[in-house]
């Protein structure tokens, strides 16, 4: 037992690590002032690891694939369809003026909405068609990104800026605001996740395996779609879309973990994606001088990450 939590353990000692590095590093001047911008900073970064991460795991835990994400149903094309949506509608300054927790409850309700709809093609089929639900979330997905394109060339182009702000993440630009209440909702999510473990552990057996061994099989799927879309809509209005971090930090955490057990892969994946957004925005602030940004390097080395899974399942 103790082996195969070492793995962990390491895991969790190079994120305290990555967190210490980030936080007292080249700190001048007013150390109160410094330590309360790094502390917000830092709180997203591993808010967005774990929601992110956690989503990933989950949903290629539904649908048996390594190699899918939670964006391949759409929430992020649907989030950005929000942004330009509301840029179109109230216009720049109005946008600005929006208060960010209404602007949150909006989306959250929202992608909460759509995926109920979503999920209901998995409802009328007893849980059978997973895979015709992915399918129309890819398709939702083309649909959102081109009413999103079509709303960006009727507005103003000034006013487009305010919409493009937020097509893209960022980790340097967090919303504070938001921090709260996503803690909260990530609260309540790692509590329900972790006493679905056991059941998540059947998933992994196939539908049939489940079903006989007494889960509630739509039910429980369903259940847990809900919590990746808050989960998504989470990481999403904190620091943007992400659709590739959650597939990189997932890949890694299931090498170098021991065991397939969700007790051990959900801790190792929050911890993964951790060291990767908090060891990476300190390399890049504290090293490399801002020269590049984390979210690209993170999405590009998440997309060579997917094209190798394909790469690799296609022999």
């Amino acid at each position: 037992m103790a082996g195969s939590s070492r793995p962990l353990w390491v895991a969790f000692a190079l994120l305290l690590v990555s967190c210490i590095l980030f936080m007292t590093l080249n700190v001048k001047g007013d150390w109160d002032f410094v330590l309360h911008l790094r502390l917000t900073k830092l709180a997203a970064l591993l808010m967005v690891a774990y929601a992110v991460g956690v989503s990933t795991q989950l949903f290629q835990t539904l649908t048996n694939n390594p190699i899918l994400t939670p964006s391949i149903l759409g929430f992020d094309s649907l989030y950005v369809f929000l942004q330009t949506l509301l840029v179109f509608t109230f216009g720049g300054v109005g946008y600005a003026s929006l208060p960010l927790t209404g602007k949150f409850g909006f989306e959250l309700v929202v992608m909460m909405g759509g995926s109920l709809l979503l999920f209901y093609t998995l409802i009328k089929q007893g849980g059978r068609d997973l895979p015709r639900m992915i399918l129309i979330g890819v398709i939702f997905g083309i649909l959102f990104r081109s009413l999103s394109s079509l709303l960006s060339r009727m507005i103003d182009p000034e006013e487009f800026t305010a919409a493009q702000a937020n097509m893209f993440a960022g980790f340097n630009t967090v919303h504070s605001e938001l921090l709260g209440i996503g803690a909260l909702i990530l609260l309540v999510s790692a509590a329900v996740v972790w006493r679905e473990r056991y059941r998540l552990d059947v998933h992994l057996l196939g539908r049939d395996q489940a079903i006989n061994l007494g889960i509630s099989y739509t039910r429980n799927t369903l259940w847990i779609l809900l919590w990746i879309a808050a989960l998504v809509a989470t990481a999403t209005a904190v620091v943007g879309p992400v659709s590739f971090f959650g597939l990189l930090a997932a890949s890694l955490a299931n090498h170098f973990s021991p065991s397939v057990k969700h007790s051990v892969r959900l801790p190792m994946t929050v911890c993964v994606g951790g060291i990767l957004l908090v060891g990476g925005q300190t390399v890049f602030e504290h090293f490399l001088g801002m020269k590049a940004v984390l979210s690209v390097v993170v999405e590009f080395a998440g997309g060579l990450v997917f094209l190798y899974l394909v790469l690799r399942h296609k022999k």
